[in-house]
């Protein structure tokens, strides 16, 4: 009964109260049968092989889960709970899977600082919702300056678009706006200059950084562009978790390790 009761009230969205009046128990009974479940949540049989889908998420300050995910079939290839994003933990990720004779064809990231040295050894594409993302901060969903609204729009397209044609549309507008985004505005008190619209010229250099690896996925077979299959396990888990408020850490984890699961 215990694992079913567990399946009810992670991924059916059961209450303590609507299990209780289900199975004819008091709600005490259901609580302590689901802090007693001893179900090993790892996974047991993974591929052999594919793209990994990796990314971390959060449920609040300092507490999140990285997840490792493989492309094809969907399966959980590993997950960790961390308290921020760190390079050490996705290799920890890449070095478990290895050793249980997955084979690393690729990898899907969200362009954390250094990810791409660190994992050079293999093809790396660069989520793009994440790189739209970024240069949506950067500019705002609605910038001033007709450059960044120029930006923000070829950024918004890159989805869409093969690398030829972006790379062709990003260089005219570098060539259009490259004085602009070299002005210089100079400090009256100190005599020192910085950069008039840094944040133009941040989103421009994110790009440039990013552009080797945003197009991975057009020469490995099987391999996504974006992250978005991840994303949408780990809204679908929030969205679970919302519905039982209340929950130490302890069942937390148990809930996010059983539903990562299935």
């Amino acid at each position: 009964m215990d694992v079913d009761l567990w399946r009810e009230y992670s991924h059916n969205k059961q209450t303590y109260r609507e299990l209780a009046a289900h199975y004819s128990v008091s709600e005490s009974t259901i609580k302590r049968r689901l802090q007693g479940i001893k179900e090993e949540f790892e996974c047991k049989h993974i591929p052999t092989g594919g793209v990994v889908l990796m990314d971390t998420t959060y449920f609040g300050k300092h507490w999140g889960v990285t997840v490792f995910k493989d492309a094809s079939s969907g399966t959980t290839l590993w997950r960790k709970y961390v308290v921020d994003e760190r390079l050490a933990d996705y290799q920890e990720g890449v070095d478990f899977i290895c050793s249980q004779c997955y084979q690393v064809r690729g990898i899907v990231c969200d362009g954390l600082k250094g990810v791409f040295k660190q994992f050079l050894g293999y093809p790396v594409q660069m989520c793009q919702r994440h790189q739209i993302d970024i240069i949506r901060r950067y500019l705002t969903r609605n910038p001033k300056l007709p450059a960044g609204k120029e930006l923000l729009y070829l950024s918004k397209s890159i989805t869409k678009l093969s690398k030829k044609e972006f790379i062709t549309l990003f260089e005219r507008w570098k060539e259009k706006w490259i004085d602009f985004l070299d002005e210089r505005t100079k400090d009256e008190l100190t005599g020192k200059t910085h950069f008039t619209h840094k944040k133009l010229r941040s989103a421009y250099l994110s790009i440039k950084r990013n552009l080797l690896y945003l197009f991975t996925f057009e020469s490995i077979s099987g391999m996504p562009n974006t992250n978005n299959s991840l994303e949408g396990t780990f809204t679908a888990l929030k969205n679970r978790l919302r519905n039982h408020n209340g929950m130490s850490k302890k069942n937390r984890k148990r809930f996010i390790d059983g539903f990562l699961k299935a």
